[in-house]
């Protein structure tokens, strides 16, 4: 169990949280200090890696200085019977990834949820990929864990992908998506694909996001996961692939597999970067533009090829 502990904030002015565990690798900090920085603030997010979440809430809460918190695993879900209200993209995806502080009607602090990570996704493929329409293409979601409702969001409302299919070597996760996105008005056009022959009879993706870590397929289910993806990756339009694996390394089995078919790869740090702005933005009210965008995707990078 990890305790919390508040940080030190002696030396700022504003600060953002970004709470869970285990968090220590975290890229969000050094995203956000590059973006104030520029802006000439003394202003940062700082990490608060604990297990108990009323404690770091109860210490959000009464800190002066701060102006949000970023919320990651294990906490998306679970911190939300602690705010009061959640946003369409919160309450639809069903997780939440950021913390805004709202003025109530009598002057009080409400604390409002939000997924910035559909905002990421999103971004990931506008700002990387040209010209390209995906209005009532198909989309593919592969994965069936927490960034795969996200990405369902961003596909649909977003981008205007349908239908979206769902590929993943555990069909009891695919089910509970399913069952959820229904729930929540998200489950029109959603299919699992479970079989190669299957993705013969359908119209292939326009766009794919890849939300499953980096591994070599073992077991049966995960062979014909892979096979079904590289038949959808053969066919002969191609188009974007968002790989959101990007820690360790973004170089992954599945990314280059898109890129031997012929794919443009859209490495996970564009998501990352896109959800960090977002963030930034509603917590500061900062218009974010390609300037900071560019200094924001230089910070992530360049933690990443240090040491």
């Amino acid at each position: 169990m990890a305790q919390f502990t508040a940080p030190d904030t002696s030396s700022l002015d504003r600060v953002a949280y970004l709470v869970g565990y285990p968090i220590a690798h975290s890229k969000s900090p050094s995203l956000h200090r590059a973006i104030y920085s520029a802006l000439g603030k003394q202003w940062a997010q700082l990490l608060c890696e604990t297990t108990d979440l009323e404690a770091f809430l109860r210490h959000m809460k009464s800190d002066p200085k701060c102006m949000g918190s970023g919320v990651t695993m294990p906490f998306k879900v679970a911190v939300i019977p602690h705010l009061d209200e959640l946003t369409d993209e919160g309450r639809t995806i069903g997780a939440v990834n950021t913390i805004v502080f709202k003025t109530g009607q009598n002057g009080s602090r409400k604390y409002c949820g939000t997924n910035t990570d559909c905002l990421g996704i999103r971004d990931a493929f506008f700002n990387n990929v040209a010209g390209s329409s995906y209005r009532g293409k198909p989309g593919l979601v592969v994965g069936g864990g927490g960034t795969c409702r996200a990405a369902i969001y961003a596909l649909q409302e977003f981008m205007g992908c349908s239908p979206i299919y769902i590929i993943n070597r555990d069909a009891s996760e695919v089910e509970a998506v399913l069952q959820e996105c229904h729930a929540r008005g998200l489950g029109e056009n959603l299919m699992c694909v479970s079989t190669t022959e299957q993705a013969k009879s359908l119209t292939p993706p326009g766009a794919v996001v890849s939300a499953v870590p980096d591994f070599t397929p073992r077991t049966e289910d995960e062979k014909t996961v892979r096979e079904i993806l590289s038949f959808f990756l053969n066919a002969e339009e191609k188009g974007p692939l968002l790989e959101m694996c990007y820690h360790p390394t973004p170089d992954t089995e599945i990314s280059r597999l898109a890129l031997a078919s012929g794919w443009q790869v859209i490495g996970g740090i564009e998501a990352m970067i896109g959800q960090g702005l977002a963030q930034a933005s509603l917590w500061t009210g900062i218009e974010i533009d390609d300037r900071l965008r560019d200094i924001a995707r230089s910070a992530v990078r360049g933690q990443m090829a240090g040491p």
